[in-house]
């Protein structure tokens, strides 16, 4: 990792207290930027019925005291911003209100792009920083003797912990001002560097789940949403009848098979009818399997072509239609499709050359050509 031999660049660095983000601060520091380590304080579930409420994974007080610990052993300065308010607005009220209109929405797309790279960024700007730096498994086609071109979004080094997935939100004017320092390394490698480092961050277990849900989502969803029970059909054919009663269409996914309590199963969701507070379901599981599906709030990354539009937020859109990989969730093989754009709409149609299962309204379909992450859209 090289820098700009002129001056020595600023970069705020995200610390949250684990693993990633603190190899990535060493980095920086050993390739000679100017670090100032960064932690976060995010939204936690207030105090109810006389009880404490629990901490947000991410910004636990052992979560600041291990990033703290780190910036010290790296010799860095470190402040802690208190973005609670910012969060419960822009990500805990989104994710409540998906559930409300019965569809799954994924809280860490937009936490990164109206937190982790919205105010963070702003923040670090007003601070006079040149970058800002994460932990993320991602990275861009950034030369670091010119970090001044166009970039563009690729997929991590190691395949398995590659987190492009949820950064398909962001624009040219954020990817220029943001660093992936582990990007080019495997997980066991930034084990190995946090070792060499001397970092107390080895024993940090991982965690996958939504950060401010302690236990289960629809724990979390029943504290704040009114359940509306209602009916359950099943679906044979064409035909549909009632077997059940359902607690809440918010409490179900598409493709879900636990927790649905019917006799004679099993079953698997397959819709919701939110006018008619329907819960369908099927026994079939091949009803899941769907070759296409449609996308709204499309946002394209990869530079424009141009250099007189360059210096605009939004990405260029390809020339459509256009054969990728598409990725309907986090964990999901990317599947060839073609992407074309609905006449004299905002929408576009992905069609899978293989049906794909439970494809699932809220949720993120991401789009890759090669390594690039070419842009992504919300399934509706």
């Amino acid at each position: 990792m090289k820098i700009n031999s002129k001056k020595r660049e600023k970069v705020v660095c995200a610390m949250s207290g684990g693993l990633d983000s603190s190899v990535a601060a060493a980095l920086l520091k050993r390739a000679g930027f100017h670090v100032t380590g960064v932690f976060m304080k995010f939204w936690m579930a207030p105090e109810k019925n006389g009880l404490v409420g629990t901490w947000n994974r991410c910004c636990s007080p052992e979560a600041e005291a291990r990033a703290r610990k780190v910036a010290k052993i790296l010799k860095i300065p470190f402040y802690v911003f208190n973005f609670e308010k910012e969060f419960k607005k822009r990500i805990v009220d989104y994710f409540l209100d998906g559930y409300k209109k019965g569809v799954t929405p994924n809280p860490c797309v937009v936490c990164n792009k109206e937190i982790k790279f919205g105010l963070l960024l702003e923040k670090a700007l007003t601070l006079d920083a040149d970058y800002i730096a994460t932990g993320h498994y991602a990275r861009t086609n950034l030369d670091w003797k010119n970090l001044t071109k166009n970039p563009r979004l690729m997929k991590g080094k190691d395949r398995e912990k590659d987190q492009s997935y949820f950064l398909w939100m962001l624009n040219q004017n954020q990817l220029k001002r943001i660093l992936f320092p582990i990007g080019d390394y495997t997980k066991d490698k930034v084990r190995a560097l946090a070792k060499k480092f001397n970092l107390p961050v080895l024993d940090i277990p991982e965690s996958m789940e939504i950060c401010f849900i302690q236990t289960t989502i629809n724990n979390f969803l029943k504290r704040y949403l009114k359940p509306k029970p209602g009916p359950i059909c099943a679906r044979w054919n064409l035909a549909q009848k009632v077997v059940g009663r359902h607690e809440g269409l918010a409490f179900y996914t598409i493709g879900q098979r636990k927790g649905i309590r019917l006799p004679g199963g099993p079953y698997y969701v397959l819709g919701k009818d939110l006018k008619k507070n329907l819960l369908v379901v099927t026994k079939n599981e091949k009803d899941l399997y769907k070759k296409e599906l449609l996308v709204k709030n499309v946002n394209w990354i990869s530079p424009k072509q141009s250099l007189r539009d360059a210096t605009g937020q939004a990405g260029e859109e390809p020339k459509l239609p256009l054969k990728i990989k598409a990725k309907i969730r986090y964990r999901h093989q990317p599947a060839s499709a073609t992407i074309t754009k609905r006449l004299q709409s905002k929408f576009y149609s992905l069609r899978f050359k293989s049906a794909q299962r439970a494809i699932t309204p809220g949720q993120s379909a991401v789009f890759y050509k090669g390594q690039e992450l070419l842009g992504g859209g919300i399934i509706c």
